[in-house]
């Protein structure tokens, strides 16, 4: 029987693996994947490589799963910006900010490290897959879009990659005035394209 004021052993174990999921989205938007050692995010999330590795037993399993948290967030995040009434300037700021923030930065070196670990690389793919599917689905919802009219899903489609184009620009420098004026013209574009 537990003590009181002391947390239940699962619970516990879940308040580790949150940290550790947290850290390893720090620690890749901070260093890279090359500076992302288990080590590093165990000591970020105040654990030990022991701990750590009963959680993920490889450094792939932690990052994998640290951009399945990611995923979730974001999609956290757009379930939450999803409600009547909300303007297409709104709508298109919401889903450029997913792309410009440190869980858009940590899934991008992540990207780039797949991109050259073959154990690494299969994992990363089909992960974004389904990641991508996902952010498009909430993206229709969050802007009310009608799939079954022309054009309308090209024209989401193109509003997430001009968002996935302006959080790369926002890697190297502070981009957010020039993309107020982007967000801007693209919530009147998106505005007029799901009105036709």
């Amino acid at each position: 029987m537990n003590t009181r004021g002391t947390a239940p052993k699962q619970d516990r174990s879940r308040a580790t693996r949150q940290r550790l999921l947290e850290s390893a989205v720090t620690c890749l938007a901070e260093h890279g994947w090359s500076g992302s050692t288990v080590t590093v995010v165990a000591e970020h999330a105040g654990v030990s490589r022991g701990a750590a590795q009963h959680h993920f037993p490889t450094r792939e399993d932690l990052f994998t799963a640290a951009v399945e948290y990611v995923a979730e967030e974001r999609s956290r995040v757009l379930r939450e910006a999803v409600r009547p009434g909300r303007s297409a300037y709104e709508a298109v700021e919401t889903l450029v900010g997913l792309y410009t923030g440190p869980l858009f930065r940590a899934a991008l070196h992540l990207w780039v490290a797949a991109s050259n670990e073959p154990q690494l690389g299969p994992r990363v793919t089909a992960l974004e897959a389904r990641i991508g599917r996902e952010t498009h689905r909430m993206a229709v919802e969050l802007l009310g879009a009608d799939e079954r009219k022309p054009g309308v899903r090209e024209t989401v489609q193109g509003l997430l990659d001009m968002a996935r184009g302006l959080g790369l620009a926002n890697l190297l420098t502070d981009d957010s005035a020039r993309r107020a004026r982007v967000v801007a013209q693209w919530a009147r574009l998106v505005e007029a394209a799901l009105a036709e």
